[in-house]
């Protein structure tokens, strides 16, 4: 009879598919918890352990290759990560000993079917356990070249940032990446208050912190599957963070308006706008994938919203029968996802040559969504990344083409404020994921 695959076991497959099949970890991480039958405790260790390579896959990578005699790059996969979790264990997982770390992975290796590499694995990871203190130097070329490695993001990605922000500011951002990131919930005021909910929570031993400074909104953390909780399943609350909130806010929709999602999947900013709308509104939420319609209508119905209907459509193709008919249209379009690096680790590892097509995408999705608003109606274009090509580089041109929009200031909850039309929102300045909203007018 196979032996029950452990929580080392359950990562190290997981790491296998993120190289293997360019599977995203978050997904491939729930798939094989639940295939492998994890309790809540070996869940949560096969997380760490795979967001964790994941997050310093770069630095670990460099020192296995100065402790080995090929470098990391050249060594089979499977061995590759069998090293990577080691290392990680011991370099960032204070409560395993060292000697655990070890002889699970020469196990693993020999559980792998590759006995005789278990000889280098012990090798390499007992160099790790003698030197953890004091690891090799790092490379002292550019600045961006260290904090690459120190980091674990792509020389490319760092030296973009180090432009943006300046090398300080870059590294404060790089850090956040690599560090846990709470979970932020909102209440849904169609069924609850902030105390209800607070109190609920609390009841059922759940950590919950206010927001700082996001009325209605909580961090939380100590929940186990947070989709378990009673609260979740009544539809007490939505998980969403922030920058996603700020959206809704920065959209503004008045009470009965109709609005239109063009890329709603799975349906986060539609269930904000209908909560702030107390369900008064008409709201059509679009995406290209029929699956992920069942997400929004699923949500909608645990929320108990009635106001949203799910339609199946591409948000580039053109619609007559929705021309100039929405007061609001929200177009938080397919990006990078660079600004949520901290939640979805591998995002950074994406090949540059495949995000460099998506401005353009972007902008046929905004000429596209411009045409359903109203005159006098609003336009909001956001993303969840950081950089300008993607941001204000696109509705700069959609405003340069359509002089019948323009940007529209609006203000946000305090450290945020006001803005003049457009804002990058940045992890290491708010707390938030990186987020850019634009509103824009018709006139």
């Amino acid at each position: 009879m196979k032996e029950k695959a452990n929580a080392r076991q359950t990562a190290l497959e997981v790491l296998m598919q993120v190289d293997r099949a360019n599977a995203w970890s978050d997904g491939s991480l729930k798939r094989t918890i639940a295939k492998n039958q994890l309790d809540s405790r070996d869940a949560a260790l096969a997380a760490r352990l795979s967001y964790g390579v994941i997050q310093n896959r770069m630095l670990l990578d460099y020192y296995i290759s100065c402790y080995c005699t090929q470098k990391a790059e050249r060594l089979e996969p499977v061995i590759r990560n069998i090293l990577r979790l080691g290392g990680y264990q011991i370099l960032f997982m204070d409560k395993i000993p060292h000697r655990a770390a070890v002889n699970e992975a020469v196990e693993m290796t020999k559980a792998a079917g590759r006995p005789k590499a278990a000889g280098m694995v012990n090798a390499v990871l007992r160099k790790f356990v003698t030197n953890w203190m004091n690891m090799p130097d790092l490379p002292q070329g550019t600045t961006a070249e260290y904090l690459s490695v120190r980091y674990s993001h792509p020389k490319w990605l760092v030296q973009r940032l180090v432009d943006l922000l300046g090398a300080e500011e870059a590294e404060g951002y790089l850090k956040l990446n690599n560090e846990p990131v709470p979970t932020t919930i909102q209440t849904n005021y169609l069924k609850t208050t902030p105390e209800a909910l607070e109190k609920e929570l609390r009841q059922c031993g759940v950590t919950v912190e206010a927001h700082p400074w996001l009325p209605g909104c909580f961090n939380v953390s100590g929940t186990g599957d947070l989709e378990l909780l009673p609260a979740f399943q009544d539809g007490l609350f939505l998980v969403q963070d922030a920058a996603a909130r700020l959206v809704a806010v920065a959209a503004a929709p008045g009470p009965e308006d109709k609005v239109l999602d063009v890329c709603a999947a799975p349906g986060g900013k539609s269930f904000a706008l209908a909560i702030d709308q107390r369900d008064a509104g008409q709201i059509v939420s679009c995406d290209i994938h029929p699956h992920k319609l069942k997400l929004v209508e699923n949500g909608a119905a645990r929320l108990g919203i009635n106001s949203i209907r799910a339609v199946l459509a591409d948000g580039r193709e053109h619609h007559a029968a929705w021309e100039q008919a929405a007061d609001l249209v929200v177009a938080d379009v397919p990006c990078s996802g660079l600004g949520i690096i901290r939640k979805k680790p591998d995002i950074r590892y994406k090949n540059p040559k495949e995000l460099a097509q998506l401005p353009a995408i972007q902008l046929d999705i905004l000429e596209n969504a411009s045409t359903y608003v109203r005159p006098g109606g609003v336009l909001v274009y956001s993303t969840c990344t950081l950089l300008p090509e993607e941001n204000q580089d696109v509705t700069e041109e959609f405003l340069a083409r359509h002089i019948d929009f323009q940007r529209e200031a609006f203000t946000l909850p305090l450290p945020v404020g006001p803005s003049s039309g457009h804002l990058t929102l940045w992890p290491q300045r708010l707390g938030t994921d990186g987020f850019y909203i634009c509103r824009m007018r018709r006139k």
